[in-house]
């Protein structure tokens, strides 16, 4: 019998609730990134105090609770009584979800924050909430905490104490002081290595702005101020990276739409490094900003290029991949009415943008270039991008040769790859498998409708110190490619991605964990949208087989294993997996492979800038730069990693 359904069925989400219910529309994940993401909320909104003119300083305190401070010395919110709605300004902000003063351009010319919902979903998701504003020679209070009601139905964000005032205070600017909720977040705890480098990148995109830092688990404090601004950002970059000039490019414009800056600095690596920002929000998807930026990088380059003779009028005009090899640039746009694509704001969508930049990098480099005192630095780049096209035609070839070798149909490749017999990419899984002893358990252990095994027979190449010719000619490579039916680089296309879960499967020891690295290195390098667009996972096969009679337990990690042995008791036998190949095919499928029993891990990218830097210290040539980074980082005898994950199935 069919159900009614009325009006009365009808649930209405009062206040903040339909946050608490559904966090990931607004934050993303409940994971790592959520819970630093309520966060950035409350930093973005200080950030947009000191763009627009309104202060010079932002504090940031991580409290031994859990808890966390950040102030700012601008305005301060608002107190007076909204006309509308008859409460104070500081209640509107942090109760109702589409209220701020960003949604026109009288108060905020650049905002990160447009939507309007920051501050309120940041109450919404803490246990609680504290406001201090000083504002107008005075002192006030507000505070917000998390209930439950008689019907044990839990609120967040309701007023605890209305707006108070303190006292007097010759103070300006706003300091808010909130705990995630562990209701809502799998872990709550915000890491202090993670805010650091967040606060160290704004500083560097707002030049003269003082960012103080302090964890008080640690007693660390950090004092962030840099009058380089994003020359200081590239320079930091490429620390571990050897450049081709010391000094780096910067160019700047401004119409009535926008603000752009960027930075540009050039080194002997292969690929090319791009961040780019807007309003201060990292745009890690990119966006309309960076195609015009590129568009015309590649246009003015090429004009210069025939200004100097380099390029003969026979000659065809050089493109924009080789103008990026080895390129480090920082873009930074600040705008108003911008349109993000999700709330999360990772890619710009404003088309107009597109022109608008692309003209303004056109007229300065061109401008930077006419100068003779700038002819050398020009050569360089043209040198480099000469040399990146003869690499590309080679590439080309390898390319081509890629797609006969090792297209799916090709038996050369179905000996290596065992396909699944589904045709639905968003369910199908590809194990990329250590060895070829593991690979056969895997075929012999998966479930064939849905999880294809591609065992790898030996380490492949560190896609870190090779060019893109070099990489393809590497066959373990060129197997990973036509398998996942992409492409690479500037042929990367995500919509013929043929497994929509790509996990990286290999022995639980030092050559594994390489494996890993180097299979990273590589997405991270030429597949970089699979990382970004949560595609490449981790599968953790269990450390230890504990056995008493019938009762078996299998063990991931030498910290749970005495837990596990007291249970235990007395009795047992012990087994250390030394690879993958040691485990028949049953236990593969209940450990690694079963989705209803299996943990994996999903790799992600919190900060492109930092991975950058990571991949490059660790996976690049410069041994010293490795070695002073483990030994100021790295203690080998903590279970620690440098991947933000969430578990799942």
């Amino acid at each position: 019998m069919a159900k009614s359904y009325d009006a009365k069925d009808l649930v209405v989400l009062e206040g903040l609730d339909a946050v608490r219910l559904r966090p990931g529309m607004y934050i993303g994940s409940t994971g790592p990134k959520g819970v630093h993401h309520i966060l950035w909320e409350i930093v973005d909104n200080a950030i947009d105090e000191i763009t627009n003119g309104y202060g010079d300083k932002i504090s940031v305190t991580l409290h031994s609770d859990g808890s966390c401070t950040v102030e700012d010395n601008g305005r301060g919110i608002p107190v007076d009584i909204h006309p509308q709605y008859k409460v104070s300004g500081a209640e509107l902000i942090f109760t109702k979800l589409h209220a701020g003063g960003k949604f026109d351009s009288h108060n905020y010319n650049y905002s990160g924050g447009l939507h309007g919902v920051g501050a309120s979903v940041t109450n919404a998701l803490s246990e609680y909430l504290t406001a201090c504003i000083y504002r107008d020679g005075n002192e006030y209070s507000i505070k917000f905490h998390t209930t439950t009601d008689s019907k044990g139905k839990v609120h967040g964000g309701v007023v605890e104490q209305k707006l108070t005032l303190v006292g007097k205070t010759k103070k300006t600017g706003s300091k808010i002081t909130f705990l995630p909720d562990k209701r809502i977040f799998l872990d709550n705890r915000l890491d202090g290595q993670t805010i650091k480098r967040r606060l160290k990148e704004l500083a560097f995109l707002n030049t003269g702005l003082e960012i103080i830092f302090t964890d008080e688990n640690t007693g660390v404090s950090k004092n962030y101020k840099y009058a380089g601004g994003l020359n200081d950002f590239i320079q930091y970059l490429n620390e571990a990276k050897t450049v081709l000039f010391s000094q780096p490019i910067y160019i700047e414009a401004e119409n009535d739409r926008l603000k752009m800056s960027a930075s540009i600095q050039y080194t002997d690596s292969y690929t090319e490094s791009f961040f780019s920002y807007v309003n201060n929000i990292p745009t890690i998807d990119g966006g309309t900003h960076e195609m015009g930026f590129k568009s015309g990088l590649t246009r003015a380059m090429n004009d210069v290029a025939r200004k100097q003779g380099l390029l003969k009028e026979k000659d065809d005009n050089l493109l924009g991949e080789d103008y990026r090899e080895g390129i480090s640039a920082v873009l930074s746009i600040k705008m108003r009415d911008i349109e993000f694509e999700g709330q999360t704001k990772t890619k710009l969508g404003n088309p107009e943008v597109k022109s608008i930049v692309e003209t303004m990098v056109v007229k300065e480099l061109t401008r930077l270039f006419d100068r003779k005192e700038n002819a050398k630095l020009a050569s360089i780049i043209l040198d480099k991008a000469k040399g990146a096209a003869k690499v590309r035609l080679a590439a080309k070839k390898a390319k081509e040769l890629t797609r006969q070798k090792n297209s799916i149909e090709n038996s050369s490749l179905v000996g290596k790859l065992a396909q699944c017999t589904g045709r639905k990419a968003e369910q199908n899984e590809l194990f990329i498998v250590e060895g070829d002893s593991a690979g056969g358990s895997a075929k012999q252990a998966r479930d064939r409708s849905f999880q294809a095994i591609l065992p790898l027979k030996g380490k492949p190449l560190n896609a870190e110190k090779k060019r893109l010719d070099q990489v393809l000619a590497n066959e373990e490579i060129r197997t990973i490619i036509a398998s996942l039916g992409t492409g690479i680089g500037e042929d990367f296309d995500i919509s013929s991605l043929k497994f929509h879960k790509v996990i990286i499967l290999s022995d639980a020891d030092q050559d594994g964990a390489h494996i890993r690295a180097i299979l990273l290195t590589f997405f991270f390098r030429y597949m970089k949208e699979l990382i970004l667009n949560g595609n490449v996972y981790i599968g953790l096969p269990p450390l230890y087989k504990v056995q008493k009679r019938d009762n078996i337990e299998y063990v991931y990690s030498d910290k749970e294993l005495p837990e596990v042995l007291s249970r235990f008791g007395k009795g047992y036998s012990i087994q250390r997996y030394k690879g993958l190949g040691e485990m028949n095919p049953d236990q593969l499928w209940d450990t690694t492979m079963d989705p209803d029993k299996r943990t994996l891990v999903r790799v992600g990218v919190d900060d492109v800038a930092n991975a950058e830097m990571l991949i490059t210290t660790l996976m690049g040539s410069d041994i010293d730069a490795r070695k002073e980074y483990l030994s100021m980082y790295v203690d080998f005898n903590k279970e620690d990693s440098f991947l933000k994950f969430e578990s799942g199935k």
